[in-house]
């Protein structure tokens, strides 16, 4: 979609407004709407904003930055403002004022590693499975510590009573462009599930940024409160976001494919599956960013936690689903749906691509239920786990070149300098847990 063609769409459907969307380094979707009068000025990405006051962009003495939009990403929102007026939506780069890339965009950083990936032939497609959940709110509109239903996997109504808010969910998505595969209700009372279709790296990132407002905007309109926080209720399944990978070659066909290999997995296949298993250790920091991330990975509710591959079960963190010829893919389940998808991404395909290039073994497929094995028949099977915390997790992601490198330098310290801070505020504060166990018994 070109400019002018952009200028001809908003003023016969009447948008008065657009947002210039980016996120932080958080993956917190930040935008600076402008009038109609600005639209030509924005779309050639003349609109400068304050990056000092965006977490982990710049400091005060450097603020100014530049939004440059991504004319492939113009889409009108399907409702009206409050007075009627329509508006649409740019997703943009941030640069630095003389035109140079700004070091700091999550998602410039995603763009490094696919022109990575371009160099050696290959491009990433992904499809991600986002899980969130539906709490009630209160007269003022906040969050309860109540789920709207005590529904479980594939129910309907009356037990799902989040059907009509999924399916309007659904209707936005499609209205902006999506091609919905599946809607459901997910194991744990009050969980749901939207897949959408797979696309290429970059873009499907952006999908997973404006799924999450969608998600957010639709289930207020309905009085809900939606949560992409993993884990928000103890005692029951956390919410994942699961990830379909593949490389496709420049001629369009899937690298991972080889009809004649054992498992019909290319040597490529096998290759990106042993750089994910190499470094999934030290990226789950960047894909499972909070403290509560890791309240989902513990033992017991099908949280992939064991470092280890298999084409059957779902107990190791990647799963090589049953489709071959172009739907050969490996499933990564380790990210959940608070991450910032660019740099999600960004390191799971670095550490992917370092697994081809270096031939990384990831050893043959466990095609047993891990979940139910003792220590001893992991260690037989040199089966690791991920990180228990998110402290020991950014360790780990300290001694990581590949994945530091695939960060680079400003992104890396800005965000671990971020998650130290939240994990020094977490184990200050005193939990209700604590107050409950040990109050009265010492």
């Amino acid at each position: 979609m070109k400019k002018d063609e952009i200028l001809r769409i908003v003023d016969k459907e009447g948008v008065r407004f657009m947002r210039l969307q980016f996120t932080d380094i958080m993956g917190i979707i930040k935008n600076v709407e402008v009038p109609r009068s600005q639209f030509e000025k924005a779309l050639d990405g003349q609109i400068m904003f304050d990056g000092s006051s965006i977490q982990g962009f710049t400091r005060i003495e450097e603020s100014d930055q530049l939004l440059v939009p991504d004319l492939t990403t113009f889409r009108i929102n399907p409702w009206a403002t409050q007075e009627g007026a329509r508006v649409a939506r740019i997703i943009c780069d941030v640069y630095l004022p003389d035109g140079s890339p700004f070091a700091g965009c999550p998602r410039l950083t995603l763009k490094r590693q696919v022109e990575k990936a371009e160099a050696l032939g290959y491009a990433l497609v992904a499809g991600p499975e986002a899980e969130f959940f539906l709490f009630q709110t209160d007269d003022a509109g906040d969050a309860l510590l109540e789920t709207h239903d005590v529904g479980g996997y594939f129910d309907l109504t009356p037990v799902d009573r989040g059907e009509e808010c999924r399916r309007d969910i659904v209707m936005v998505l499609e209205a902006m462009g999506y091609e919905v595969e599946a809607a459901h209700h997910e194991v744990a009372p009050g969980q749901h599930e939207i897949d959408f279709k797979y696309a290429e790296a970059v873009r499907c990132a952006d999908d997973v940024g404006t799924f999450r407002f969608v998600v957010k905007k639709v289930a207020q309109d309905h009085g809900l409160h939606a949560t992409f926080m993993p884990k928000p209720i103890f005692g029951v399944n956390g919410s994942g976001m699961h990830v379909h990978q593949s490389l496709l070659t420049k001629k369009g066909k899937n690298a991972f494919y080889d009809e004649k290999a054992k498992h019909q997995l290319s040597e490529v296949a096998l290759g990106y599956i042993g750089g994910i298993l190499e470094h999934a250790r030290s990226f789950v920091a960047i894909t499972n960013p909070l403290v509560n991330s890791y309240k989902r990975l513990v033992p017991g509710f099908e949280a992939p936690i064991n470092v280890a591959w298999s084409e059957k079960n779902r107990s190791p963190l990647v799963r090589v689903p049953a489709r071959r010829g172009m739907g050969t893919r490996c499933e990564v389940r380790i990210p959940d749906p608070s991450c910032n998808p660019y740099l999600a991404f960004a390191v799971m395909l670095a550490a992917g691509l370092d697994g081809v290039q270096q031939g990384i073994n990831p050893g043959p497929p466990v095609n047993k239920n891990i979940f139910e094995m003792s220590e001893r028949e992991k260690r037989r099977w040199k089966i690791k786990q991920l990180p228990s915390s998110l402290s020991e997790a950014l360790d780990l992601l300290e001694k990581d070149t590949v994945i530091k490198d695939a960060l680079g330098e400003h992104v890396y310290e800005h965000y671990l300098a971020a998650k130290r801070q939240e994990w020094a505020d977490y184990i200050s504060h005193v939990h209700p847990w604590e107050q409950k166990r040990y109050l009265s018994e010492y």
